[in-house]
Parts: structure tokens; sequence; C-alpha cells
């Protein structure tokens, strides 16, 4: 059974920060965004000509963001003269990761590779672990060293960690609703080698879900299950017969609320189905573990969506779980762009680079996105991990697309 982690604020092992916030206080600053503040006191709102660009009410920057890109900073401070390694991407946005970079913060990338290569890294350096979280197998290596820890993770990613925790306990095999390839999810997966014997199986959407769903009620063998989720998406020694009895279902904190939910109704009334009341009510369970940032920058852009919108833009990294649903949800109702930053927004050539939602990997880029001239309604929102700095450029450069200037 894995160790415990050292205490918090030990002398090796750290996730309350430094103390040290007032002192970086300046340089957090230019995340701020003026131009944003200003549409939230005018009712997130911006008109500008016949444009009018109208804000969700809740966007960019969550409190898990902002501890973990404020502990990195506050990391920096503390040990100005030491190697300063961090476990991946801090956040899934570009800009604040190449801040980093510049402030000497190596970033060490897992690319293909099954685990991270620690080999580089010494007893006196020091190790950021993001806010995703990393595995029970790479923080007990990182322990190993002996390098001091800084943990970024984000409180509700623990709060996962401690349900799929308690299912493993309890001899409840995991059903993680969420990307067998992000961070988060291989780290929350990791959780149930705490109890011994534990499993889990992860599903990326309803289709997958579904798969499970066939088997439980015996229209499918193993071999489907082994089929679809084997090796990657289910853990070592997973046998569908014995380890889909009894089973709890979670989520990657970031994936798209209403998926999470109807995933765990269709679970539950599949093992009733084929066991009945009795079996879901003593061997399934489910909790809505979605974040509450993410929850609440979802229900936001649905209320921004019942307005009559001409576009909406949505601004957050590629790589971004929660900006990827917010832009799923917005294509549903209007044409929708997701942009890594302001720069995929051409003014000059009037055209957009954007990744297609629901389209995994797949950008395009046109020129017609915002009509020439009329009056035009576009919406914006933006990823938890996009600060207002770069909502405020990809403003002022929707309205330059039709020579607008927001003052």
């Amino acid at each position: 059974m894995p160790s415990s982690p050292p205490p918090p604020d030990s002398s090796t092992y750290f996730r309350k920060g430094f103390g040290l916030k007032a002192e970086i206080q300046e340089e957090l600053a230019a995340y701020e965004g003026a131009l944003v503040d200003r549409m939230k006191a005018s009712d997130y709102t911006l008109s500008a000509g016949d444009v009018t660009i109208r804000l969700a009410r809740e966007f960019g920057f969550c409190y898990g963001v902002e501890r973990a890109v404020e502990y990195a900073y506050q990391t920096r401070r503390k040990f100005p003269d030491r190697r300063i390694v961090l476990v991946g991407e801090i956040i899934h946005n570009p800009y604040v990761n190449a801040r980093l970079r510049d402030m000497g913060i190596e970033i060490l990338d897992r690319a293909e590779r099954v685990a991270f290569d620690f080999s580089s890294i010494r007893p006196e350096d020091v190790v950021i672990l993001p806010a995703f979280g990393v595995t029970i197998e790479d923080f007990e290596r990182l322990r190993g060293l002996g390098c001091i820890l800084v943990d970024t993770t984000c409180g509700s990613v623990l709060n996962v960690w401690k349900r799929v925790e308690s299912y493993a306990r309890d001899g409840f095999t995991a059903l993680i609703h969420g990307k067998y390839y992000h961070e988060e999810t291989r780290a929350t997966a990791s959780q149930v080698r705490k109890h011994g014997e534990g499993h889990y199986l992860i599903v990326r959407d309803m289709s997958e879900a579904r798969v499970v769903c066939d088997f439980i009620e015996g229209k499918a063998d193993a071999s489907a299950i082994s089929s679809r989720f084997a090796p990657h998406a289910v853990s070592p020694g997973f046998e569908p017969s014995a380890h889909l009895r009894k089973i709890g279902v979670a989520n990657q904190t970031t994936m798209l609320a209403r998926e999470s939910l109807a995933i765990g109704q269709e679970i539950g009334a599949a093992i009733a189905r084929s066991r009945g009341e009795t079996a879901r009510t003593a061997e399934f369970r489910t909790f809505d573990t979605i974040c509450s940032a993410t929850q609440e920058r979802q229900d936001a852009v649905i209320e921004l969506l019942s307005e009559p919108l001409d576009a909406m833009i949505v601004i957050g990294g590629y790589n971004s779980s929660n900006t990827i649903s917010l832009a799923a949800l917005c294509a549903e109702r209007v044409p929708t762009y997701h942009v890594e930053s302001a720069a995929a927004i051409d003014p000059e050539r009037k055209s957009i680079h954007y990744r297609r939602a629901g389209i995994k990997h797949v950008e395009a880029e046109t020129s017609d996105w915002l009509p020439s001239s009329g009056t035009v309604r576009v919406g914006l929102t933006a990823g938890a991990s996009t600060p207002n700095n770069k909502i405020g450029e990809a403003i002022v450069r929707i309205l330059a697309t039709r020579g607008l200037d927001p003052d």
C-alpha cells in the first residue's frame, strides 16, 4: 500500500504557499484586464458601432487556477537561486506556462512516455506539482528523491480523489468519466491503489458508458470491454466479470456536467435492469464531482446562449478540458470559435483560426466569421485557465475586425 503524503508545510512539502503573496502582487497584476473589468461594470456588455459583445457572467481564472499560479510565483520568489521544475503544465494555458518558463521554471514534458522522466532531478531542486495533481507513483518517486515539493493540486481534484479512494476501500470499482490521457484523470485513477487491489475504468462519453451498460445487462461479453478500454483506460488486472459488479461513478472535474450526471444515471439503471433495485441500492454509488467553478461557467454560458447571438468566441488552451466543454455547449446553439488566444483573430485579414468544437484536434480558419456590415452580437467566454488580460486582447481584436475601437 502506498505511504501517506507528509503533513502540509513540512520541511520538504508545502501546500499552503510561503506567505509571499504581497511580494508578488505586482507580477500577478499582469494577468488582470481593465477592459474586462469595464465590461463587468457595464452588465458584462461592450458596444461599439454596430457591434455588441456580451460576456458570460462567470468566466476565466477560477480559485484553483489562481492559487496554483500564485504558488508558482511564490516558489520562484522563495527560491531565487534554486533550480525549479514543474511536473507538466501548471494549467492548460500556453501564455501562463510561457511566463513561467520566462521566470526560469523548467516544465517537464511527459510526451508519449507512460511516466515522467525524473532522472535529472536532484535533492537540492524544487519541484512544483500542477493544479491537476500527479499520480501516486510519481508523487512517491519524487518524495524518494528528497527534493522540496510544492503541491498546487486543486481542492476540487482532491475531493474526487477522496471519493474514488472511498470506493476502492469499500470494494467498488471507480468508473471515471474523463479522458484517460488527461493528467487529472490519470492522477485520480491512481488513487484506487491506496487500498490494495482497487480498480478503475475510464469512459470518455456516453457511447463508451453504454458499452459498459451492455456488459452489465449481458448484451456483450468481456471481450467488448477489453477491446474498447484495455489497456489504456482500465486498471492493471481488470476483469470485467469481477470488477463491474460494484460500481462507483466519479468524473474528471472539467467534463460536461450534464453528461457526467447522465452517465451515472445510465449505469445505475443498467444495474437495476440486470439485477434489480436492491442491487442498485447496494452495489452502485454516484456523486456529482464536477467542480463548482466548472459548473458555474457552464451555467453562465447556457444563460448567455438564451440571448440572440451571431457568433460565440471561447478562449482557452486547445488542451483545456473545461474550455472544450464550454465550446461544445456553445456549438449546439450558435456558430462557435474556440481560440487559444487573441492572436488567432486577425483583424487585417478579417479571419479567425480556431478549433472546431466537438472534433478532436481539428483546427480550421475562416474569413467570414464576422459579417462585414450590419448589427452583430458576439458572445464571449473563457476557460478557467484563461487570464483576463488575454480576454481583453481578444475583445480588442474582435472590434478591430470591424474597424472599431473599444474606447
